[in-house]
């Protein structure tokens, strides 16, 4: 039995084209617009761009100033549950920050470190808002979940948006010790 080499080429890239036509339309619509409508309808979200890989959902969204980080990740959580499934989601807000903001992050990031470090989160709406005297314009919130700190600065139509996460990552060996 002889085997034809056209025919054969044929069928095989025919079945990868379905294969693989058929993996990327169920993860683009069965999955990803639903997610991104999801969030979208969120009240705050501007603009959002979602990336799904195999063990990891990524949003890249671009929030208004006063968008609050803590009840749109947990929005999220619980209407893309069944979309997410076990896939870890990482968040990439996008910065619109100006001077101010950067200093004002900048004075207070040490006392915010300390207080991540030593596990008292109650001393960072307390630095923030001694800050606050400083900076009249600047309005600091703080939120908190089981994950996550949040902590978002506005000034005007600017804004900063920092995720901190409660469980640090653990150091592993040194290459060098």
């Amino acid at each position: 039995m002889k085997i034809r080499l056209i025919p054969t080429l044929l069928t095989a890239l025919l079945s990868a084209a379905l294969l693989f036509g058929g993996w990327f339309l169920y993860r683009q619509f069965a999955v990803q617009e639903p997610l991104e409508k999801i969030v979208s309808s969120y009240k705050g979200v501007n603009a959002s761009h979602i990336s799904i890989n195999r063990n990891t959902v990524t949003l890249k969204l671009d929030l208004q100033p006063g968008t609050k980080l803590r009840e749109l990740v947990q929005y999220i959580n619980n209407e893309g549950e069944p979309l997410i499934g076990s896939r870890t989601v990482n968040l990439d807000v996008v910065q619109h920050s100006n001077q101010t903001l950067d200093e004002y992050w900048d004075k207070a990031m040490f006392s915010v470190a300390e207080a991540m470090e030593s596990r008292k989160y109650t001393i960072i709406p307390e630095k923030l808002k001694e800050l606050s005297a400083q900076y009249k314009n600047v309005t600091a919130t703080t939120e908190i979940d089981d994950k996550n700190v949040y902590v978002s600065l506005t000034d005007g139509n600017e804004s900063k948006f920092i995720i901190l996460p409660r469980e640090p990552e653990k150091m592993g060996v040194w290459n060098n010790a």
